[in-house]
């Protein structure tokens, strides 16, 4: 499935850059790319996000093994149409995916996504973080979509041209 290819590319994507920052940039280094905006920083976060549960690694070993097969078994059972909610899922499992691995072999992840808002050091993320914060934004989405869709039918007003 097409949702799968999405995920593999997002896992790729991530694990390519992480692989770049662990090896050519110093723990800690900063890169402008778009001053007073986006940099690249060198940065490892052994928790989740804004770094809480630190070294918790069990728990997060566990928790994302849980969400990997819920979100396979979801892609399996998508209809042809649901296609908004295939790239949703699609992207998270790379995400997801991406993340895992950084837990199961570095003991940690690697972030290096800077961003300032105005004033804000905005935490620092990378590639599978925001596929994932994609991909659930999408799921909303789908899920508001759905939620007027069906009401539209309970109120007779569906496919109804004005």
């Amino acid at each position: 499935m097409i949702y799968y290819v999405i995920a593999f590319i997002v896992v790729l994507l991530d694990q390519f850059t992480k692989w770049l920052v662990v090896r050519y940039m110093e723990l800690g280094e900063s890169i402008p790319l778009i001053t007073n905006f986006l940099y690249f920083t060198s940065h490892r976060n052994r928790g989740a996000a804004w770094g809480i549960l630190q070294g918790q690694m069990w728990f997060f070993y566990i928790i994302t093994t849980i969400v990997i097969i819920g979100i396979v078994v979801f892609i399996q059972r998508l209809s042809a149409k649901e296609k908004l909610m295939g790239w949703s899922l699609g992207l998270m499992l790379g995400g997801a995916i991406g993340n895992f691995i950084d837990r199961l072999f570095r003991k940690e992840v690697v972030d290096f996504i800077n961003t300032y808002i105005f004033t804000y050091d905005f935490p620092i993320f990378n590639i599978a973080d925001s596929a994932l914060v994609i991909g659930v934004g999408l799921f909303f989405i789908h899920t508001l979509l759905e939620g007027k869709q069906e009401k539209e039918k309970e109120n007779g007003t569906g496919n109804i041209q004005s």
